[in-house]
C-alpha cells in the first residue's frame, strides 16, 4: 500500500488544503496514516490555542534556544515513508521518459517545502515555550509564616462612665508587639492612647495611640518591660493639650495573664 507522504499529511493537518482524490478513502482504510494525521492535527491545535497569549512577556533566552534545538532535531528525522522501510523496486516494464508517472510517484519527486515539515514541530515547541514561560513567571507559593507566640492576654472591659457596649482584647506577642482589638469606643474630641500600668504603684507608660474606635492595631512593645509588674492594659481618651501624662479618663481596662 502506498502511504501518503509525510509532508502532505502536514499540510492536511495545518488545513492548508483538503484531501484530494482517493486520499480520504486511503485515510479511512490506513491506520498508520490516519494516526499520524490525528497526531499532527492535535499538535497544530495546541499551537492555535496559544494565539491569544501574545501579550505575555518574552520567555527567557535559554528557553528559545531549547526550542530551536528541538526544531533542528526534528528536521533531521526521517519521513514516515522512510521509516516504513524501502520501497519496492521499480517495474522494468513501466513506461519511461516523458510518460505520466503515477500520482504517488509525482508526489515523491515534487515534495512539499521543508518548512512545512517542521511547521507543526515549531508550533508545538512554541506552545511548550509559552507553558514554560507561564511556569517561570508564576510566583511560587510562599510557605505560611509561623505565628508569634502569645505571651499574655487580657479582656478589656468598659471602665468608669464608658458605655457598656465598649469592649476590647489585648495580646502580648512573642515578637515584641501588642495586638489590640477594640469595639464601640465612644467618640472623643482628641485621640485614644494605650498604657501599661503597675497596679501596685500606679506607675505607667504609654505604648502608643489607636487610629480608630473599632478594629485591630499592632503596637511595638519595649523589649525589657516586665509584664508581671506592668500587668494592666489601659486605653484612655486624651486631649491635644501637649500634656504627655495620662488624662485620668480611662475608657477600657484589663489585666494581662499568661
Amino acid at each position: 500500500m502506498q502511504h501518503l507522504d509525510h509532508d502532505r499529511l502536514v499540510f492536511l493537518a495545518l488545513g492548508e488544503s483538503e484531501a484530494e482524490g482517493g486520499e480520504s478513502t486511503h485515510l479511512a482504510d490506513c491506520v498508520p496514516c490516519r494516526s499520524e494525521l490525528e497526531t499532527l492535527q492535535h499538535v497544530a491545535g495546541l499551537g492555535a490555542d496559544t494565539q491569544g497569549l501574545a501579550d505575555l512577556p518574552a520567555p527567557p533566552e535559554h528557553l528559545w534556544q531549547g526550542i530551536l534545538a528541538e526544531v533542528r532535531a526534528a528536521e533531521e528525522l526521517p519521513s514516515l515513508t522512510d521509516r516504513r522501510g524501502p520501497r519496492p523496486p521499480a517495474d522494468p516494464t513501466a513506461p519511461t521518459g516523458t510518460a505520466a508517472a503515477p500520482l504517488g510517484s509525482r508526489r515523491s519527486r515534487n515534495r512539499w517545502p521543508r518548512w512545512a515539515t517542521t511547521a507543526v514541530t515549531a508550533t508545538a515547541a512554541a506552545a511548550l515555550g509559552v507553558i514554560g514561560t507561564l511556569t517561570v513567571l508564576r510566583p511560587a507559593a510562599e510557605p505560611p509564616q509561623p505565628q508569634p507566640a502569645i505571651l499574655a492576654s487580657a479582656n478589656l472591659a468598659a471602665y468608669g462612665s464608658t458605655p457598656k457596649d465598649a469592649s476590647g482584647a489585648a495580646r502580648v506577642l512573642g515578637d515584641n508587639q501588642l495586638h489590640l482589638h477594640v469595639a464601640n469606643l465612644p467618640a472623643v474630641p482628641g485621640y485614644y492612647e494605650v498604657w501599661l500600668i503597675d497596679p501596685r504603684t500606679m506607675k505607667m507608660f504609654s505604648i502608643g495611640t489607636l487610629s480608630k474606635s473599632s478594629g485591630d492595631e499592632l503596637l511595638p512593645m519595649p523589649r525589657n518591660v516586665d509584664m508581671r509588674k506592668y500587668s494592666v492594659v489601659d486605653i484612655s481618651a486624651e486631649q491635644y493639650d501637649n500634656n504627655t501624662r495620662h488624662s485620668g479618663d480611662s475608657l477600657l481596662r484589663g489585666t494581662l495573664t499568661g
